[in-house]
């Protein structure tokens, strides 16, 4: 692949455009924000010459970056910035890994591995690291009240998160080895426009959604209670996909 030429930035965009996850039901941002700067991001990888799994570890290196510093750093409203900023750049790049195996042909086995790893990783970790910025700082203020017992919100968001991940990628494991409908990934989805709704319907459970908000965490009052509204969301997203996930493996 690397002694093929590979065109101009300007053709690799107009093949990306064929080489998209379907998009029913995608959240808000990942669809209308996070694919199309990620298909951005994967164009210059394949001018040039990256691996998807050379763009997974960028993507990691952002993302991890921001999360440590979220850890590490003295809260303030420019790190709020820097973390969002870093954050949303790997999410971008997390995309683009995915469409860039798509345009060079697919992906292998062990590239979906890494992404997933990656991602898992991810999910708990940046939970987590609202939780230790919380404890170090004693910044954690819904409606003017610090309490420590705000330090459970963040660890509660990381099990909510990982058991989402989780379930979601076995669901889909298990349809597959037992002859039903994976979830669209292919061009096939582009077929027609998916309804707008479910995306605004799954904005909370967005993670692109937690990157913006956590540009926010240099404010306590708006971040908190702003954090605990989302935690809110996905809780219930997740016990109604629980719900309707074990319904249709009862039929398999």
């Amino acid at each position: 692949m690397a002694d093929e030429p590979r065109g101009t930035y300007a053709d690799a965009i107009e093949r990306l455009a064929f080489a998209q996850k379907g998009a029913r039901n995608a959240p808000a941002y990942s669809r209308w924000v996070n694919r199309p700067l990620g298909r951005r991001f994967a164009a210059v990888a394949y001018v040039a010459g990256l691996t998807p799994d050379r763009v997974t570890g960028i993507s990691a290196c952002f993302t991890f970056a921001g999360i440590g510093l979220l850890a590490a750093g003295a809260l303030s409203p420019l790190l709020g910035l820097l973390v969002a900023i870093l954050l949303v750049i790997g999410y971008a790049l997390d995309s683009a890994d995915g469409q860039l195996a798509r345009l060079r042909g697919g992906g292998s086995p062990r590239g979906e591995w890494l992404d997933h790893v990656t991602d898992a990783a991810k999910n708990a970790s940046v939970h987590l690291a609202v939780a230790i910025s919380w404890y170090r700082s004693g910044d954690a203020d819904l409606f003017g009240r610090t309490s420590s017992s705000l330090l459970l919100v963040p660890l509660a968001y990381a099990v909510v998160w990982s058991t989402q991940f989780y379930a979601k990628s076995l669901t889909d494991q298990l349809r597959l080895q037992h002859g039903g409908p994976p979830a669209p990934t292919t061009e096939e989805g582009l077929a027609q426009a998916a309804p707008w709704l479910g995306s605004v319907i799954t904005l909370p459970n967005d993670y692109g959604l937690l990157c913006l908000a956590l540009g926010t965490i240099g404010f306590p009052a708006v971040f908190t209670p702003l954090y605990l509204g989302l935690l809110v969301a996905s809780t219930l997203f997740l016990a109604a996909s629980l719900r309707r996930w074990s319904r249709e493996l009862r039929g398999q």
